[in-house]
């Protein structure tokens, strides 16, 4: 990882451990969770929340070289690529992004945003709370990354079930996340986790939807700064 003090941390044996969270679950559950777990603060429609453009970055930038070493390791130099929960910038490298066989995707909630994102040949506006299944046929992507936005899912077990019916199988998909969120619309099992149980968390959603392979996971603590969190795994 050049130089970043990054490291494999998911260790083995602890899907049990993460699944007896659901032992407490009553009829009203999102499988295999209580559905409490995916409450926000702020339950109103994601819509009215995104609808304000924000051209920001949401990780510094120490966060975005390690994000982009990784992406230059672990994604396809060709293909199309599916940027889930796109926005503003979508963080390739500038010569993975610059390969001349990639075509890159973004679904996200804000067209302004993505409209303006370099690195999309074209965009979706699709709200993956509202409906989990992608507006895409089988098998339609060679890869997948959803950058620091798995904190605002709320449906996630079937989101990463669809992303799999999308991708190719062996395709990679990417999960990134730091130490920030907007706190309003983030879910209640988030909140209530530290870092190391987010990447528990989010190996559970790649065990419990299927067509998955074993998640792997690093981490990039810098001794100031953002960290960075990646968990991934392949379509069996």
């Amino acid at each position: 990882m050049v130089g970043c003090p990054c490291q494999n941390i998911l260790p083995r044996g602890t899907w049990e451990d993460l699944l007896t969270m659901s032992d407490s679950a009553g009829e009203d559950q999102i499988p295999p969770y209580p559905s409490q777990y995916f409450q926000r603060y702020d339950q109103s429609d994601d819509a009215l929340f995104y609808e304000l453009a924000r051209k920001v970055v949401h990780i510094d930038d120490g966060a975005i070289a390690v994000l982009g070493t990784v992406y230059a390791e672990l994604l396809p130099r060709a293909g199309v690529l599916l940027d889930l929960m796109s926005s503003w910038r979508t963080h390739l490298p500038s010569d993975l992004a610059g390969a001349s066989g990639l075509d890159v995707v973004g679904l996200g909630m804000n067209a302004e945003e993505m409209s303006d994102n370099p690195q999309l040949s074209r965009h979706v506006v699709h709200d993956l709370n509202r409906e989990p299944r992608l507006p895409f046929p089988d098998a339609a992507f060679d890869g997948s990354i959803c950058a620091v936005s798995v904190q605002y899912m709320t449906r996630p077990v079937e989101v990463f079930a669809d992303v799999a019916r999308v991708l190719k199988s062996g395709a990679p998909f990417l999960i990134s996340f730091s130490n920030r969120c907007f706190p309003t619309k983030a879910v209640a099992v988030w909140r209530s986790m530290t870092d190391e149980e987010h990447i528990q968390l989010v190996g559970s959603y790649f065990h419990l939807s299927g067509r998955w392979g074993p998640p792997e996971a690093r981490h990039f603590t810098p001794p100031a700064g953002d960290p960075l969190y990646v968990v991934w795994s392949y379509r069996s």
